[in-house]
């Protein structure tokens, strides 16, 4: 069986941990289609976070405490870009990691695609799993806010709102710079046209899944795929486990409960994309219309538990097959 994951960054990685045990147990494949909206170049280095996340959980370098970055992480160069002043200041770029954005931005420098790049990383850490970003391009998230103390809205780019303010400054509404222009990856069309199953993981909708699905041409492969297309929800008993899915669902007027991600989403067909809709056992009375939804506990706690979810959106997705 062919498995496609849609994904963001460390909630993304954490599923892709399960989807990786399911799939070495029954002989899968594996293709994570990440975000790449995220994505910002800061001290001259161009940054990719959701990519590195999951590349460095997978790989078995990602710091477990933090939940981003790597492990056994030091600070040297970011305590001397401190003493130099030099901005931005509130973005802490670790030891370890500066040589991943180095060897990243010397090979696009050189004319390599981020797809192209991105496989060269991943041949050191070995993710176990088929890594793409969702596009080639450029194309970053930027958010429209008012700062405390400013006159007025501005667009900020998603890291600076997300890392240095914390999401506090309420968002107007997100902007998905150049996506418009952008075009899939790589690879990216093809593996969902020969998917067996299109998994949704449960990353923050809005700023995670959202930008993937604004590449033109990717929403439009999901929808008119043969293969089933199930989704795991972010949010449980009305809260995501972790980040600020529902500050940013709240932005764009969406319910934060499992049924208001999945009308999101919709059913597969003319304008959704979603067979079946898997939302915690606290969740069980949640109804997306013309979804096959069910309920189960979806707190990842391990890996072993991680892939008894991935097993059981399987086993939905072929519920009617």
């Amino acid at each position: 069986m062919r498995i496609v994951v849609l994904a963001g960054g460390i909630g993304g990685a954490r599923f892709l941990q399960g989807v990786r045990a399911f799939a070495a147990a029954g002989g899968h494949h594996v293709t994570a289609v990440v975000n790449t909206g995220d994505d910002v170049t800061l001290h001259g280095v161009r940054i990719c976070p959701d990519l590195d996340s999951v590349m460095y959980t997978l790989g078995g370098g990602a710091d477990p405490e933090r939940g981003w970055g790597r492990a056994g992480e030091t600070w040297a160069v970011r305590d001397e870009l401190a003493a130099y002043g030099a901005d931005p200041s509130w973005f802490g770029l670790g030891d370890r990691d500066l040589a991943t954005h180095l060897v990243r931005t010397r090979m696009l420098a050189a004319g390599y695609p981020l797809s192209a790049v991105t496989e060269a990383l991943c041949a050191r850490w070995q993710p176990g799993v088929t890594l793409l970003p969702a596009t080639d391009d450029r194309m970053e998230t930027h958010v429209v806010a008012t700062v405390e103390g400013e006159p007025g809205p501005r667009a900020l780019h998603f890291q600076e709102w997300w890392v240095r303010y914390h999401a506090e400054p309420a968002a107007e509404r997100f902007v998905f710079v150049d996506a418009e222009s952008a075009t899939p990856a790589a690879g990216v069309l093809d593996a969902i046209e020969a998917a067996d199953l299109v998994l949704v993981a449960p990353s923050n909708p809005v700023v995670s899944i959202g930008p993937i699905l604004a590449v033109p041409g990717i929403r439009d492969a999901v929808r008119s795929a043969a293969a089933p297309v199930v989704g795991a929800s972010p949010i449980i008993g009305g809260a995501p486990v972790r980040g600020m899915a529902d500050r940013c669902l709240r932005t764009i007027g969406v319910e934060v409960s499992a049924a208001g991600v999945g009308r999101l989403y919709g059913a597969a067909g003319a304008d959704g994309l979603l067979d079946g809709w898997l939302v915690d056992k606290r969740d069980a009375d949640t109804e997306v219309p013309g979804v096959r939804v069910l309920a189960r506990p979806l707190l990842m706690t391990d890996e072993a538990e991680t892939a008894a979810i991935v097993a059981d959106a399987a086993t939905l997705g072929r519920a009617d097959g």
